[in-house]
Order: structure tokens, then sequence, then C-alpha cells
């Protein structure tokens, strides 16, 4: 970012009574002089989206949120997504609220304890690293998570700058994954139960991939961002499976380098908002042996099918196509 635009991002957020504190050297910064309940204002929305864009991931503290607020505070940053299946303990009547609840939606799902769902699903260290419904043609733009209920130690999340880790790439590097396509693809390293295995009749009945553009091009900001994570990253199209599987651990390393990522310590009525195009985050895996919960809500915003360096949009292979969820 230019000097003329950070100094006209920061007078107009002052001049929006917002308060923009970084908290890490490229990513993540921290919000205040905004009451979240009580709305935005055109300005406070432009700030905040400014601010959004240039961190990646912006945190507000002590934001008691209904679900309404929630779904009104998305609708002023674009148009939220309405899943057509969410959890078992999501609200009733808010459907572009999504709640989770690793001890309550995991323990018993398709006949697994919760310990070995992540066993099964958590093939290598980086696969919990991704991206909100990445498998999709058109993944969304923005997620907005706010903390209900967090355990009193454990539990952070952790996010990191795509647009920060493709710059960090050597130049000769660059030139080789810019022109580059990968499938993602839902389940990816899943490891079947003997017998039968519920989740993989899930994944045949249910199944989305789509061939997206190793790097991406963000649509407001142009940079060029490294579109990889390790939970739906199938194969990069062209390369025999040894050579993409070599790629993708180096550009994996490559993204979640400790430089270029933030992690969040929850407090009940924290809130998140991030940019799903330009960030991977990762889960929290210390607090599945403690006894307290940890309930989030969840609400995402539409996203459009993401452009290559050569202008070439991702296209789907199978289970989803653009505005349909």
């Amino acid at each position: 970012m230019t000097t003329d635009r950070a100094t006209a991002e920061r007078e107009a957020a002052g001049a929006a009574g917002v308060e923009v504190a970084p908290v890490a050297g490229h990513i993540g910064a921290e919000i205040h002089g905004v009451d979240l309940t009580e709305g935005l204002d055109a300005a406070q929305v432009a700030a905040v989206r400014a601010a959004v864009l240039r961190w990646k991931v912006v945190f507000f503290r002590g934001q008691r949120l209904d679900h309404a607020q929630h779904v009104a505070l998305a609708r002023l940053f674009g148009e939220p997504v309405v899943l057509p299946r969410r959890g078992k303990v999501s609200p009733a009547g808010f459907p572009e609220v999504e709640t989770t609840a690793d001890r309550l939606e995991l323990g018993g799902r398709f006949g697994m304890e919760h310990d070995e769902w992540l066993r099964r699903r958590r093939h290598t260290l980086l696969r919990g690293w991704h991206c909100d419904h990445g498998a999709r043609v058109d993944p969304p733009a923005f997620t907005i998570l706010r903390a209900e209920t967090v355990p009193p130690y454990g539990g952070d999340t952790t996010w990191s700058n795509l647009a920060a880790a493709y710059a960090g790439l050597s130049a000769p590097m660059r030139a080789f994954v810019d022109g580059l396509r990968a499938e993602h693809r839902l389940g990816v390293g899943y490891q079947p139960r003997p017998g039968d295995d519920a989740y993989v009749r899930h994944l045949l009945d249910h199944q989305i991939a789509t061939v997206h553009p190793l790097v991406r091009v963000h649509p407001e900001t142009g940079e060029r961002v490294l579109f990889v994570n390790g939970y739906y990253v199938e194969q990069i199209a062209g390369l025999s499976r040894p050579e993409s599987a070599a790629v993708l651990e180096l550009l994996l390393e490559q993204a979640t380098r400790p430089e270029y990522t933030v992690r969040f310590r929850w407090e009940p009525g924290s809130v998140a908002f991030w940019d799903n195009r330009a960030t991977v985050h990762l889960a929290p895996s210390d607090n599945a042996h403690l006894a307290h919960p940890r309930t989030m809500h969840r609400v995402m915003l539409a996203g459009d099918v993401p452009t290559g360096v050569d202008g070439t949009l991702s296209e789907a292979v199978v289970g989803s196509e653009p505005g349909r969820w």
C-alpha cells in the first residue's frame, strides 16, 4: 500500500470515529470506537471495509450482538449466504446464521466421536488451514464470526495473509505458480472407516469440486493472492501427483509462515470480520479435551468467481454454481 493511500485511509477512519489498531506486521487489526449493536453509518462502514481489505481480518471486543443484529451488520457489507444445510444447533428463524459448537456438532456425527472425526479428517499438520467453502466455484467474500461462549483458555483462531505469502515468494516461483490451476474438493485426505462409512456416503451425495487458479487476483484490491489451503486442495492440474504434492507442500508452508499470521484470543462478545478471498484460517485443536463449551455464530457474505492472473475464471467440476447455495 502506498503512503498516500494509507494516510487517506487513516484520515477517513478518524473522521468516522473509527480507531484501527494493527496487531501484527502483515495481518490483523483491532477496531475501537464503534458499537456494532447500534449499527454503522456510511462513513463507519467505509472505514471498516477499508480496514478489512488492508489488514485482511479485523477484531471487535465487547460486542453483544444478537442474531438479528449480526445479520443486519453483515448486510451493510454484502449479501448474506443462506445455507441449504446448517448444523443442528443453528438458530431457527435466522437462516443466514450458522452456529458451530464443536463438542455438540462433531460428537456422534456420521457415527464417529469427536477425536476419531478429527483424526480421520486431518491427514497432515497443515490440513486444518482453510478458507470458508473453498471448494465452491464462488467462495464467500467475507465471514463475520462472533463468540457467544468460549473456554477460559485455548480455542484461539489463527489467520494468514495470502497476499503477503504470495509477495514473499521469489520472482521465479511467482512466475511459475501464476499460470497454474488446482482442483479444490470436499473431503480431501479423509481416511475412510473400514466397511461402511457414513461420511463417505455423504461426500458422494453432496460432492463439491472446482478448478481454481493457484493465484487469484483480488477483485477489490487487485492484489495477487496465493489461493491454496490444506483443507480442499486436491491436485495441481498438469503436474504429476508427486510433483503436485511437493509443490503444494512448499506453498502451504509458505502460506502459513508465522510472520504472515495473527492469532486471536476470543472472549464472549468478540467479533472477527475477515476477507475470505485473501486469507486462510486455522480452527483451534487445543480445546477438544477441555470440559468447556465453545459456541460461535457465523454469517458469510456472497462472493464472486475467482479470476486468475491470465483472466481465466474458476470452473466448477461438480456440486456448485455461482450464486446458488
